[in-house]
């Protein structure tokens, strides 16, 4: 090696070209020049004695020997990080920031809209929404590219931390004029009809299967499909029922001629969990962020109770 010493702020480049695998995104995540992050790219091949990277195609591809380095050097650069950032505090109408966020295609429908209304006061505060690999979000939050996942509870390691958000009944969705509207589901109505199983497996049971199995019972599965949105759709069309999570079936409703049956007992509610790295546990700006996640949820929470209330009072 060239020296003995190494500039903090060249792991910290190090570590950014890593997560971006581009000197472009790298330079705009720190807010400098592409050659000054080439010739910091430089110095620390010329410190360690080995191109660090490689190009393939648009990537920038880390060699064994930066795999290894940053194993052992990002848990102490995220305590470093951790430890300077506690002592700032996060103003979200001064600061510029991307937040990166992990949900899945319902969640997206039910918390993206109320987080950006929540947000719209704070104008240089930007959302990144992407949908992974449940696999895949350990590591991501792990190296900084993704702030938060929302998600099912998921089985985790203890460098993981979560909380849950809300808890969300499920309900059934059936179109308008269906010979079931009108009424609370038994268990009778519900495994006599035909459904809809939204999964992005190709096999294997939904969450309302395994509690019906746990009963003994099995119901009829006619169309297994992706999404929800292509689901309602179907259902609209058919004598189908789709069972799903009430915040967003209450979307669906307001804008289509379906209507939300009240589920025969038995059926399980989802625990709705933020997921976070503990390493930025302390880190103001996902403090904040966290804030309003947990508002958003409340304000969800509180729209659909209201909505089941009505409901009830109209249909006694």
């Amino acid at each position: 090696m060239a020296s003995n010493r190494l500039d903090l702020n060249l792991l910290h480049v190090f570590d950014t070209i890593y997560r971006e695998g581009s000197l472009t995104r790298a330079a705009r995540a720190l807010h400098l020049t592409q050659p000054a992050v080439s010739h910091s790219l430089a110095r620390l091949r010329d410190h360690f004695d080995d191109p660090l990277f490689s190009r393939q195609g648009n990537r920038m591809v880390p060699t064994p020997l930066a795999r290894r380095f940053v194993e052992s050097m990002r848990p102490g650069l995220n305590q470093i990080h951790s430890a300077v950032n506690q002592f700032h505090a996060f103003d979200p109408t001064s600061h510029r920031k991307t937040f990166a966020l992990a949900l899945r295609d319902v969640l997206e429908s039910t918390f993206l809209p109320r987080l950006v209304m929540q947000l719209n006061h704070f104008p240089d505060i930007e959302i990144n929404s992407q949908r992974i690999a449940r696999r895949d979000m350990e590591s991501l939050l792990a190296a900084g590219k993704l702030d938060f996942a929302v998600d099912v509870l998921l089985p985790i390691s203890d460098q993981t931390a979560h909380e849950r958000l809300r808890k969300d009944r499920l309900v059934v969705m059936a179109r308008k004029d269906h010979p079931l509207a009108g009424r609370d589901l038994t268990m009778d109505d519900y495994l006599a009809a035909r459904h809809i199983l939204v999964s992005s497996r190709t096999e294997g049971p939904g969450i309302e299967d395994f509690e019906l199995s746990r009963l003994g019972l099995q119901r009829r599965i006619r169309l297994r499909c992706q999404h929800f949105y292509a689901a309602c759709q179907v259902v609209e069309m058919s004598d189908l029922l789709l069972t799903m999570p009430e915040g967003y079936a209450r979307q669906i409703v307001e804008h289509s001629d379906t209507c939300i049956l009240n589920p025969p007992e038995g059926l399980p509610e989802v625990d709705v969990h933020l997921y976070w790295h503990r390493a930025y546990a302390k880190e103001p700006a996902l403090l904040w962020l966290k804030e309003q996640f947990h508002r958003v949820a409340a304000e969800g929470k509180a729209k659909d109770q209201r909505a089941s209330s009505s409901e009830h009072a109209d249909n006694p």
